[in-house]
């Protein structure tokens, strides 16, 4: 490495020819949380409490306390957080290697498609179009499917549960073993509540990309919003989830550093 490189990226961030771009939904009582049938165990939604307002209950500072489930909001999966990842070393949010939180990220925008077909499924055939036009997913890089659902800032219609479910876009069944086994990909990102589609329940394997991306030992992304403001490629994704001890998730700001 060039002894010069890391203040050549700090110089380029002052000037602006790095720009940030925050990937992730605010975190307040209105916070979109998971639906799972009745029978399963319940995630908390986002609850904040104050402790003190430069007041009597501490007169120079002001806090609070909050609570909320691991996968509230942008957040990250974890392996440890499927039943096919519980058995790798160093696969909860407190072990993972600190490098694997900074990679390369590529966009696939399908919000053409998902404007018109809220269950839409990314397969390998459209993968495969989109690498014509920008090349091989490269091995350790992010893929984000860019669908606009973040743009759904109303609770109800982000979640989109129906009679039968809900009804988001995500990943087919078959292109996760696909992205992990084939292009070896650091994980996968989506713009819904989670990183399967809304009906994965319904696949085989049932919600794939918990099963076979944490099965793989690779990572998940969910909730994320402002992908329309990234490149195809080149963005560089900072991913660092809380230290939380075995814990399967968190919580997460996202940023992305693309060139201005």
């Amino acid at each position: 490495m060039e002894d010069n490189v890391l203040a050549r990226f700090a110089q380029a961030l002052a000037s602006g020819s790095i720009r940030v771009i925050d990937l992730s939904q605010p975190l307040n009582a209105a916070t979109a949380v998971i639906q799972l049938p009745p029978e399963l165990g319940k995630s908390w939604p986002f609850h904040i409490e104050e402790i003190s307002h430069y007041d009597s209950r501490g007169p120079a500072w002001y806090w609070n306390n909050f609570s909320c489930g691991e996968h509230t909001g942008t957040h990250f999966d974890a392996p440890v957080h499927w039943v096919s990842g519980k058995d790798y070393p160093r696969n909860a949010t407190d072990s993972i290697p600190v490098e694997k939180f900074v990679a390369p990220a590529c966009v696939i925008d399908v919000s053409r498609e998902v404007a018109a077909d809220p269950d839409f499924l990314l397969t390998p055939k459209r993968v495969e179009e989109w690498e014509r036009q920008h090349g091989r997913i490269p091995a350790g890089s992010w893929v984000l499917m860019r669908t606009d659902w973040s743009k759904r800032t109303d609770a109800a219609a982000f979640l989109n549960m129906k009679e039968d479910g809900s009804h988001v876009p995500g990943p087919h069944p078959d292109l996760v073993p696909f992205l992990a086994k084939e292009r070896n990909v650091i994980g996968w990102g989506s713009e819904g509540v989670g990183t399967d589609a809304g009906q994965a329940f319904r696949f085989e394997p049932p919600f794939p990309c918990h099963s076979i991306m944490h099965g793989s030992n690779k990572f998940g992304l969910a909730s994320l919003t402002n992908l329309d403001k990234l490149p195809p490629t080149g963005a560089i994704l900072i991913t660092p989830p809380l230290k939380i001890v075995n814990g399967s998730g968190s919580p997460c700001r996202v940023l992305a550093l693309i060139s201005a």
